[in-house]
C-alpha cells in the first residue's frame, strides 16, 4: 500500500518504525488468533504487543502527544497486523478511527477524551440510544448491538436521538466513559470472534451538554472549522465517511494477504489426495492458483492506493472529497475487498479437507474475511449502486458518504 512520510519529532516513531514493529509480532498475533477466537475477545498479550508498537496512537494528533499518522499510513500498518490476526487488526481499526473522529469534536471533549495518548474508543454510527434533556446535560438510555472494542475501550460513542419535549427528534452522538455502560456476553459468531463485539447498554446515565454533538458529518466538518487554528493539523482532514471506510478496508486487505502467507508456509510437503501427486506446490493448477491470487489482492491495494491519494490530495489542499470522489472511496472499498475475497476462496479451497480444522490458520482468515465483507458500509451490492447512482447524476439516497 502507498504510504506517505510523516514530520514526527526525534522522539516519535515514523510509520516505517511502527510498521516493522508490527511486522515483529505478527507471528505472535497469528499464534494467539485460536485463543480470541475460544475467548471472543483479543488476549492481553495483543493489546499490549499493539501498545508497544505505538498503534493505538497512530490517529491521535500530534498535538494531543500521538503520531497524527495519515489514512493510508494508518491502512498500512492496520494491512500488517491483520496478516497476524484479523480480529487484532480490526480492534486497532475502530479504535483507531474513533480517535480520529473525536478530532472533530469541539476542543473541550478532546482535551478530557486525549489524556491517554493510546485512547481506546468504541462505537457505532446506528442511532441505537435515547437522550433526554435535563438540567446540564441529558439522560441517555439505549444498547448498541455490535459494539466492537468495547470490551477494552475507555470511551464509547454513543450514537443516538435527542427526544424534545414538542415531541420532535434529532440525531446526536454522545460520548461517554465505557465504565457507564454494561456489557451483555453476547458475542457468539463465525466470523472475527475475537473482537468482542457485544452489546453495550446505558441505563439512566448522565451526559453532560458538552458531550453531547450532532451526528451529521456536516455537522463534524463544521465543527473542526471552529477549533484553534493550532488544532487543525494541515492534511488530516478528511470526509468522515470517506476515511472510516477507507481505513477499515485495511484490515480485510491484509488478512488476504495472511492468507496467502499461511498457504504458502503450509504447501512443503502437502500431496494432492487420492492422485499421484505427492507435491502440490509442483502441480500446474497450485501455480495459476497462487498467482491469480497474488494478482488479485495486489489488485485490491493498487485499487485502495489511488483511493488514498485521492484522499490526501484533498486532504493537503484543506478540501473536503466531492460526492463523487465519496461515493468512489466507498464503491473502490468494497470492490477491493471483493477481489481478496475472491483471492482468499481459491486459496482456502485449494487447501485440502485438513484446512477446515480450527488450528489451521487459512480456515479463520477465510470466514472473518467472508463476515468482515457482510459490514454495511463495504458491502458491494449496495456500494456499487451508490456509485451508481452518482455516476448517473442521481441521489445517492444514503448519508453514509
Amino acid at each position: 500500500m502507498t504510504t506517505t512520510q510523516n514530520d514526527v519529532t526525534p522522539t516519535q516513531p515514523d510509520v516505517t518504525a511502527v510498521i516493522e514493529a508490527v511486522r515483529q509480532i505478527v507471528p505472535r498475533l497469528r499464534d494467539n488468533a485460536l485463543e480470541a477466537e475460544d475467548r471472543r475477545w483479543l488476549p492481553d498479550e495483543n493489546l499490549s504487543l499493539l501498545e508497544d508498537a505505538g498503534v493505538l496512537r497512530m490517529a491521535t494528533p500530534a498535538y494531543l502527544g500521538g503520531l497524527g499518522f495519515s489514512v493510508a499510513d494508518q491502512a498500512a500498518v492496520l494491512a500488517e497486523i491483520a496478516r497476524g490476526c484479523v480480529s487484532t487488526s480490526w480492534i486497532a481499526s475502530v479504535w483507531t478511527s474513533t480517535a480520529w473522529m473525536v478530532t472533530l469534536f469541539p476542543e473541550e471533549i478532546q482535551k478530557e477524551v486525549f489524556t491517554n495518548h493510546s485512547v481506546r474508543i468504541s462505537g457505532g454510527f446506528t442511532p441505537s440510544g435515547v437522550l433526554t434533556p435535563t438540567d446540564g446535560g441529558y439522560v441517555l438510555n439505549g444498547a448498541w448491538k455490535f459494539n466492537s472494542g468495547c470490551r477494552g475501550a475507555h470511551w464509547n460513542v454513543a450514537t443516538s436521538v435527542i427526544e424534545r419535549p414538542d415531541g420532535s427528534y434529532e440525531e446526536a452522538i454522545a460520548i461517554v466513559p465505557m465504565s457507564q455502560f454494561s456489557i451483555a456476553d453476547d458475542w457468539n459468531v463465525s466470523a472475527v470472534a475475537g473482537t468482542g463485539s457485544c452489546t453495550s447498554k446505558a441505563e439512566n446515565v448522565f451526559v453532560p451538554e458538552h458531550r453531547v454533538v450532532p451526528g451529521d458529518a456536516e455537522a463534524f466538518e463544521a465543527a473542526f472549522a471552529e477549533l484553534p487554528p493550532d488544532w487543525q493539523p494541515s492534511g488530516r482532514e478528511y470526509g468522515l465517511y470517506s476515511y472510516i471506510i477507507a481505513q477499515g478496508t485495511a484490515t480485510l486487505i491484509g488478512a488476504g494477504r495472511g492468507a496467502l502467507d499461511v498457504f504458502l508456509q503450509r504447501l512443503p510437503g502437502r500431496g494432492i489426495t487420492y492422485t499421484p501427486w505427492t507435491d502440490q506446490s509442483q502441480h500446474p493448477l497450485t501455480h495459476i492458483q497462487v498467482a491469480t491470487a497474488e494478482a488479485k489482492i495486489s489488485a485490491a491495494e493498487a485499487l485502495m492506493g489511488r483511493v488514498y491519494d485521492t484522499l490526501q490530495r484533498r486532504a493537503d489542499a484543506g478540501e473536503l472529497p466531492t460526492l463523487q470522489e465519496k461515493a468512489a472511496t466507498r464503491s473502490h472499498s468494497a470492490y477491493a475487498v471483493q477481489l481478496v475475497k475472491e483471492a482468499v476462496d481459491i486459496l482456502f479451497n485449494a487447501s485440502g479437507a485438513t484446512a477446515i480444522q480450527r488450528n489451521v490458520h487459512i480456515q479463520r482468515f477465510h470466514r472473518d474475511l467472508q463476515g468482515l465483507a457482510l459490514h454495511g458500509m463495504i458491502l458491494l451490492s449496495s456500494s456499487l449502486e451508490v456509485q451508481g447512482r452518482v455516476l448517473l447524476g442521481l441521489d445517492p439516497q444514503t448519508p453514509l458518504l
